[in-house]
């Protein structure tokens, strides 16, 4: 008899826990900063002993295809000092040389005179011309690059983009009213200058850097584009001027699943917003309602980077926000009451994350094992925090959380998965810098190196997705994938923003374990058009230009064969 119990219990457990896949190798990353050419980069906070403030923020990261050859391109945001002296460019750009190593092209590409203390960075195609365009924004007006034929020329004032003179920081550009072309949401953080800065300290006798509650916030902006290159700032009339600011991520999201993009925004110190799509352009801002906005203490916290992903069979969408030390990440899944449950706890990404200072971060499939894991790059703002708070850190480990199929995360040893270095960390993106099928990561300390951690010791195999519309071969910013291989179902959506301060990949990357195809592969464009495929091998980069209905190979991962 006991032996049929004993049956029926590893019945019971398999069931409610195995994978739908077969485990993967466990995931590894490499950094190779030094071998592909980075090494000689380093982000400027300015800070001089002063204590200002904005030395505490760091920057944003991205990845680029600026000159349309098929290889992601990578861009770094510089800082400045306060001093006036020469430090790096507004904005760096290094090429990809197609064999792992990159080179700096900043100043063939129109940027290396750009001065600007910079924070983040979007990447699109607003004008339709077919190239990537790149918003800055920066401690005063923003800026906005132009890409004509692989050369910048910055027309934020001549386009409508520059603003007022403020402090923004996250940005991201979607169709907000469907017109097939792209607008741009700009996060605004607090109202700061040298002469408004404010002193505090933890010993009664030194100054420290702040916190965010001592300064007013600033609302987000919203410029409308007018299909004729320019944009007029309409935010009063599309529903985002709404009082609370402080803003530091900005993502996208189909909330309810009605083919309209919606977008949540994180907030430091104020309640977080979600912005539902009413049509038309015009946004219903709904945080309180629907759940989100809050602590379940029912307290507002530091939101920081912000991502959105689905992470479990329910395919319903989830948010994560990352939050300060002792408050653990926010993370929020979506049900068809209309309400966000908080998922936390029961994720089990909240605990780890509670002494963590969480800055970059995202949803992505580390191990092409067919649901997305999480990454997150910590780093606190305080020199000193460790005096002051045990168990705290200036510096911090990042963490890599694997998803076991059913949306809860166990984080990877972090030696084992080679990320095992204290870093103050901010901005991070993803990318297939190598194009070998699986994810690499993209990372910059707060007045500090950049990283490039290739992503190794991946076996499973992988399919990757580039949409474009057919008036200009643009990114398809908006739209949605769902694949199904076997009896799993994926979707993602093609996202700006996302993270903190940065831009990922805007190409799609769908894990799929073992299988060598995707059974059905259908795309929601953000005209509610809609096209399904069957039966597309894996192991390939494709590309699907609306209403072509056919899918162009552009290669084969490079490496496939050791997998």
């Amino acid at each position: 008899m006991w032996k049929y119990i004993c049956k029926f219990l590893l019945l019971i457990i398999c069931v409610s826990g195995c994978r739908s896949t077969p485990d993967q190798a466990s995931p590894r990353f490499t950094d190779v900063t030094n071998a592909a050419g980075l090494s000689g980069f380093k982000h400027t906070s300015g800070a001089i002993g002063d204590k200002w403030f904005p030395e505490t923020m760091g920057a944003g990261v991205g990845f680029i295809d600026y000159d349309g050859d098929g290889w992601e391109d990578i861009l770094l945001v510089g800082g400045n000092s306060w001093e006036g002296r020469e430090v790096n460019p507004a904005v760096s750009i290094f090429r990809n040389n197609q064999d792992g190593t990159f080179e700096e092209v900043t100043h063939e590409v129109g940027l290396s005179d750009i001065q600007a203390y910079g924070f983040g960075i979007a990447v699109a195609d607003p004008d339709n011309d077919g190239d990537q365009d790149i918003f800055l924004s920066t401690l005063n007006t923003n800026l906005f690059f132009r890409n004509d034929e692989g050369v910048f020329k910055e027309v934020a004032q001549e386009v409508g983009l520059a603003g007022t003179d403020a402090w923004s920081t996250a940005a991201a550009f979607f169709d907000a009213d469907q017109d097939g072309w792209l607008d741009v949401l700009v996060g605004q953080y607090v109202q700061w200058s040298p002469e408004t800065d404010q002193w505090c300290t933890i010993d009664t006798v030194n100054k420290e850097y702040c916190t965010p509650e001592l300064y007013e916030g600033l609302p987000l902006k919203y410029y409308h584009n007018l299909g004729d290159g320019t944009f007029e700032e309409r935010s009063s009339l599309a529903g985002f001027n709404v009082p609370t600011g402080k803003t530091l991520g900005i993502a996208l999201l189909d909330a309810n699943r009605d083919s309209k993009i919606d977008v949540v925004v994180a907030n430091d110190t104020e309640r977080d917003l979600l912005f539902l799509n009413s049509g038309g352009g015009i946004f219903t801002e709904r945080g309180l309602q629907s759940g989100i906005a809050l602590s379940s203490a029912g307290k507002a916290t530091a939101g920081m980077g912000v991502d959105t992903g689905v992470i479990d069979s329910t395919n319903e969408a989830v948010l994560m926000i990352g939050n300060f030390s002792k408050e653990t990440l926010g993370v929020f899944q979506y049900s068809e009451s209309g309400l966000f449950r908080d998922k936390s706890a029961a994720s089990q990404l909240g605990n780890p994350s509670f002494l963590s200072n969480s800055f970059g971060l995202f949803f992505f499939d580390v191990d092409l094992d067919a649901d997305q894991d999480v990454f997150v790059y910590n780093g606190h703002v305080h020199e000193r925090v460790a005096e002051v708070q045990e168990g705290i850190s200036h510096a911090q480990y990042p963490q890599l959380f694997l998803n076991d199929g059913t949306g809860q995360f166990e984080e990877v040893d972090a030696k084992k998965a080679g990320i095992d270095e204290l870093m103050v960390g901010r901005g991070a993106a993803y990318a297939d810098y190598d194009r070998d099928g699986d994810l690499d990561v993209l990372l910059l300390e707060n007045n500090g190196p950049v990283r490039l951690w290739r992503n190794d010791n991946v076996t499973g195999s992988a399919i990757q997705i580039e949409l474009a519309l057919p008036a200009s071969e643009r990114t398809a910013i908006g739209a949605q994938v769902e694949v199904i291989h076997g009896s799993k179902k994926q979707i993602q959506w093609v996202k700006s923003g996302s993270s903190y301060l940065s831009a990922s990949s805007q190409i799609l990357t769908f894990g799929l374990g073992n299988e060598p195809k995707v059974d059905s592969l259908s795309v929601f464009w953000p005209n509610g058009d809609v096209e399904t495929f069957v039966d597309v091998p894996a192991q390939q980069r494709i590309v699907i230009l609306q209403g072509q209905r056919e899918i162009k190979t552009q290669y084969q991962f490079e490496g496939t064969s050791s997998r």
